[in-house]
């Protein structure tokens, strides 16, 4: 991969960068808070492709100055012998001779860049495999982790270090991961019998028992762990896995455990369910505020 095409390469995947940093695309790989970083990452990259090819044509023009001094340096030369220079003491056809040696010399130089047969090195076709990712990334958009992983793996749901006040309103909407953190460690008490809205993806065990779940974010998708709440009450008849729901209900001491980590999953008591569309994030951040 010569330079032209490293610079192309570097120019489109900073294009790239840009263009899932100033839309939506950039949630499906990391948290919100990074955008800037994103951002000046794909600016770095584009100004560093642009360089580079500054940099080619003025050495490619360098060249061809030096090339063209040169040749009128020997054309002076050339000049300067032809006009009445005798041959020095070796010259004739011998120095023909040693001259053309000198020639073949450097022609053999020039040979110890092939492999011997007459081809010259290449560079490897494998590195062109870089450009795979940045295909990956211009051509297909990930959705966000699902109900396959969130029933895969163990609850992230960690004890929280105090509650915030709960904000006026009723319903009082709440983070799947506050509602969790508060119905499993707090036992419900700084919900204060109040009813609440959450909004999460359903995933089905292999039971057929519902959960409304959130992937939590700590830095990016590669990272991102299920948060769980268990569904009772009145659960729509019909549900879909990574279906969006928005769940309106109630605070219920019941809790299971999650049989992949034994980690805590409370539940809510359902009133009333509908589907919603996918949030504009869906990752949950808040548990790592």
């Amino acid at each position: 991969m010569n330079r032209q095409a490293q610079a192309a390469v570097l120019f489109l995947v900073g294009a790239a960068v840009l263009h899932a940093s100033v839309t939506d695309l950039y949630l499906r790989y990391v948290k919100a808070g990074l955008r800037p970083l994103l951002l000046a990452a794909g600016v770095v990259l584009i100004v560093t492709a642009l360089a580079t090819v500054w940099y080619e044509i003025r050495d490619h023009r360098a060249s061809a100055d030096r090339a063209g001094a040169g040749h009128e340096q020997a054309n002076a030369d050339d000049g300067r012998q032809g006009h009445g220079h005798q041959p020095l003491d070796g010259d004739g056809p011998g120095h023909g001779a040693l001259e053309d040696g000198v020639h073949g010399a450097h022609g053999g130089h020039g040979a110890l860049d092939d492999d011997g047969h007459g081809h010259g090195h290449r560079e490897p076709w494998v590195s062109w495999l870089l450009v795979l990712p940045l295909l990956a990334l211009i051509l297909v958009a990930p959705p966000a982790l699902g109900s396959y992983s969130a029933m895969r793996t163990g609850t992230a749901l960690q004890a929280p270090f105090g509650y915030a006040k709960l904000p006026a309103g009723e319903p009082v909407t709440l983070g799947l991961v506050d509602y969790a953190s508060r119905a499993a460690y707090g036992h419900g008490r700084s919900l204060g019998g109040r009813e609440v809205k959450i909004t999460g993806f359903v995933a089905l065990d292999r039971s057929g028992a519902p959960y409304l779940v959130r992937m939590a974010l700590n830095c990016c998708a590669a990272d991102a762990q299920p948060v769980k709440i268990g569904l009772s009450g009145r659960t729509p008849p019909v549900l879909r896995p990574d279906t969006w729901l928005e769940v309106t209900g109630h605070y219920t001491a019941k809790r299971t455990t999650d049989p992949v980590n034994g980690g805590i999953i409370p539940y809510l008591e359902v009133g009333s369910a509908k589907p919603v569309p996918t949030p504009r994030d869906p990752y949950d951040e808040s548990w790592n505020n």
